[in-house]
């Protein structure tokens, strides 16, 4: 049963880091939420109006808090557990579409900043002229097919624009050099899961949903970035590829499996792509245009709560990759790497072994990328650590002999710099 509880001004509701999977709403008073901005270190402050949810985030992706809730005034507070705020949500359409609104806002800002921390400056390039650039990456990286489709669907999107000829040439010389590699399509690259929700397939499954089927082949390009966002896909089976072109080369974002969706943002803040979603082996999906979404949601609230779940998932997670490029020091910055996959890896897989040694199948292409860094610089500072044998390198995996040793590099890193990393505690 749902709790009404009081606090007095200067009380703690809960501190940033704990692992409180309880959800408040605020009835009367005056609560601010304080929140570590992972680049700069400073406090940012927002305040929560009564009637509205906070410790929302953090219950559903079931993580420690982002924040801590500070009372400023007396105040009463209902708290509920997860399955209340389901029930309760599940009954309120408007509030579910309002909260998925806030969720995608918020991920786009993670996404804007993380843009920043790279130089990116293609974000706000025009549509025409960033699918032309994403296509380009493709082939420059003989990703062929990818390419060809990418082409393909500017051509649809824009038959009128000025670079149109020069995309009809790339599409043929693309679709040329695709046949001439035997049609094999694009070879997968590591890629971190961000969950699954299988929750969602069980409410497509009857045959109505049948006529909103889509197939792709391997290396297909579903959405392109850049590209106008009117659809939404939910996967049925195979798995999706999250790229990002980042100063002229494609950079792995996630692998997406079956029972997510993907695409969804573009709906809610009616914005161009923010990512290239390509089929990594045969894939099938159910796409559903604007109008669908709105039905969906409000017809649907289990539905509406699976994809309030993943928004939630997906902030932690794109947070978690963002805290990364915030640190300074390359050393410490690459043990977070490791760190990062290893919270993944113990995750995803219980038998996982808890000892010191940790093997992760990464490259060195991999660590680069998720460090930010030129391969070169993350060649050099690997191989200072396979000195000091502290990992062993291999072609395609890693070994990290003690995963305590590169968690005291980060902990030293931050004690030095009077940071926190707070969604690590």
């Amino acid at each position: 049963m749902p709790k009404v509880l009081s606090y007095t001004k200067g009380s703690i509701i809960f501190f940033e880091g704990d692992k409180d999977e309880r959800i408040y709403i605020l009835q009367s008073g005056t609560v601010v939420l304080t929140q570590t901005d992972l680049e700069t270190g400073a406090h940012t402050n927002e305040i929560v109006n009564p009637g509205e949810f906070f410790g929302v985030k953090s219950a559903l992706a079931h993580k420690p808090k982002m924040e801590t809730a500070t009372v400023v005034t007396d105040v009463q507070v209902i708290q509920l557990l997860v399955p209340e705020f389901e029930q309760i949500i599940g009954k309120n359409q408007e509030m579910i579409l309002k909260m998925l609104k806030v969720f995608s806002k918020d991920l786009r800002q993670i996404h804007k900043k993380t843009e920043n921390v790279l130089k990116n400056d293609t974000a706000a390039l025009p549509p025409e002229v960033g699918m032309n650039l994403v296509a380009q990456c493709f082939f420059d990286e003989q990703k062929f097919y990818s390419c060809y489709s990418t082409c393909t669907k500017f051509l649809e999107r824009f038959p009128n624009a000025s670079n149109m000829k020069a995309m009809k040439k790339l599409l043929d010389q693309s679709m040329l050099l695709h046949q001439r590699q035997g049609a094999k399509g694009n070879s997968a690259t590591q890629t971190l899961s961000s969950g699954g929700a299988e929750g969602a397939l069980k409410q497509f499954e009857l045959p109505m949903f049948e006529r909103f089927s889509k197939t792709y082949p391997d290396g297909e390009v579903i959405i392109s970035e850049f590209e106008p966002g009117d659809c939404f896909y939910l996967i049925q089976s195979g798995h999706v590829q999250l790229e990002k072109c980042i100063k002229g080369s494609m950079k792995n974002l996630d692998i997406l499996h079956p029972g997510e969706f993907f695409g969804e943002m573009a709906i809610l803040d009616n914005s161009p792509r923010s990512a290239t979603c390509i089929a990594r082996g045969p894939v099938k999906c159910l796409e559903f245009n604007k109008e669908n979404f709105k039905v969906l949601i409000t017809g649907n609230p289990q539905i509406a709560l699976i994809l309030l779940k993943l928004f939630c998932k997906r902030i932690y997670s794109q947070r978690r990759r963002f805290g990364i490029l915030c640190i300074e020091d390359l050393h410490a910055r690459l043990a977070d790497v490791f760190l990062m996959y290893d919270d993944i890896q113990m995750m995803e897989d219980k038998t996982a072994p808890t000892g010191p040694r940790r093997k992760f199948s990464l490259t060195i292409n991999d660590v680069a990328h998720w460090a930010g860094i030129g391969i070169d610089e993350a060649k050099d500072e690997l191989s200072k650590y396979s000195a000091k044998k502290r990992i062993e390198i291999y072609d395609d995996y890693m070994i990290v002999l003690n995963i305590q040793e590169m968690k005291r590099t980060v902990d030293a890193y931050f004690s030095t710099h009077n940071k926190t990393s707070g969604i690590r505690k």
